[in-house]
């Protein structure tokens, strides 16, 4: 077996062995060109987001948002764009649950009028009206 063959040396350095600034020849842009860092963001990030809108956990506003939010580079990586949709959704219940409240109110509030109305004019009928002599 050739001892300066590749793979020995691959299980070290995939832990992270042998790659220390010495060991260093291109750039860091050479090494892992920021495009390709970017197109594998983009990639997961889109994915993520498919996956929530064909599973129903996001509907398709909310994945139009999020895919421009994703491409104007406001998720740095796929846990923060997922802590996103949990806030956003926790945020969308809550509104909703605030309108049906407001909503209730309103309702009961409109058959409480209707009801001093109704109660009024039967008043008024049942009053007699006083005789003009």
């Amino acid at each position: 077996m050739n001892v300066f063959s590749t793979v020995p040396r691959l299980t070290p350095r995939l832990q992270g062995r042998h790659v220390g600034h010495g060991k260093r020849k291109g750039a860091k842009e050479a090494r892992m060109p920021v495009k390709v860092q970017w197109i594998r963001r983009m990639r997961v990030l889109r994915r993520l987001l498919t996956k929530y809108r064909e599973s129903k956990k996001i509907d398709k506003h909310l994945y139009h948002t999020l895919y421009l939010k994703a491409k104007g580079n406001e998720f740095k990586n796929k846990r923060v764009l997922m802590e996103y949709i949990h806030k956003a959704k926790k945020e969308k219940a809550l509104e909703k649950t605030l309108a049906d409240q407001a909503e209730a109110r309103r309702a009961k509030n409109r058959a409480v009028r209707e009801r001093k109305a109704i109660a009024g004019k039967k008043q008024e009928e049942a009053k007699p009206e006083p005789a003009a002599e």
